[in-house]
């Protein structure tokens, strides 16, 4: 399996496909196997790279404390390491995150950005309180108490409805994540800073998805990036909540490729020649 090892951590990733670069970058709870159905359609024209975050998937897990920069340079070592200068970085949740972080602080290394389902802000106080029983409780019981809440956070309404089946399986992979790791992953999501009044430094073109049933983050927040941003595009996907690559995935891939397309269309073509609540 190929990894590279950083700061002590093991930090899985897989590559596929030839072309111009596009890295990816995964949710909370989530891994690399949240992109399942996007990475073969971009693997048709692009080098895709799909990384599990440190205490993610097959990633070592965490028993330090973390700094979602230091997932940005992470991302960027695993670059250097693959011999890729720049790339189009795309992220759910925490992968906006660090997209956004990795534009603002080695610019030279993105060229252009898709966001899904993230925040450019520091967290909510509210959030932060609601957050303290989970945080605490796994480090004495463990996950299975707040997996009902997990859960109704990451699905939309549509989804938790008609495809309990996708639901289901991603309960099954949540139950699985290391508690420790969960448990210090959520302290860096808490402790984050904001960069939306730095938005407009970004100069990079962008596509901001977000689900249109999205109760982790909700809509309004992928507005305010799209607002901040100098050239983005805001698309709005029907029937889908946070994990929206998984639960609309045609929509999500659609608009990822369109957008690919209509950007990097010269370089592509160079490189080829060379219930509602769950």
């Amino acid at each position: 399996m190929p990894f590279i090892e950083r700061q002590h951590q093991r930090i899985y990733y897989e590559v596929v496909g030839e072309g111009p670069p596009i890295l990816l970058g995964h949710s909370f709870f989530c891994s690399g196997e949240m992109w399942r159905n996007q990475v073969p359609v971009l693997a048709e024209s692009h080098r895709v790279i799909n990384l599990d975050y440190r205490g993610h998937g097959r990633s070592s897990p965490l028993r330090e404390e973390l700094d979602l920069y230091e997932l940005v340079e992470d991302s960027v070592a695993l670059l250097d390491h693959l011999g890729i200068e720049q790339a189009v970085w795309a992220g759910l949740s925490v992968g906006g995150m660090t997209a956004m972080r990795a534009a603002l602080h080695f610019p030279e290394r993105v060229r252009a950005l898709i966001l899904i389902d993230t925040d450019a802000d520091a967290e909510r106080t509210w959030i932060k309180w609601k957050s303290r029983p989970m945080g605490a409780g796994t480090r004495l019981v463990g996950l299975r108490p707040f997996l009902p809440a997990v859960v109704s956070g990451m699905f939309g309404a549509t989804t938790c409805r008609e495809n309990r089946e996708l639901v289901e399986e991603w309960r099954g992979r949540f139950a699985a994540c290391d508690p420790e790791s969960i448990r210090r992953f959520l302290d860096m999501l808490m402790r984050r800073d904001s960069v939306v009044s730095r938005l407009n430094e970004i100069e990079v073109p962008t596509l901001v998805i977000t689900g249109a049933e999205d109760r982790a983050l909700p809509q309004a927040l992928s507005k305010k990036i799209d607002d901040g941003l100098p050239d983005s595009t805001l698309v709005v996907v029907a029937g889908a909540g946070h994990l929206s690559t998984l639960e609309q995935p045609e929509q999500v891939t659609a608009a990822m490729t369109e957008f690919l397309a209509g950007r990097f269309k010269s370089a592509s073509t160079s490189a080829a020649g060379d219930p509602s609540n769950c």
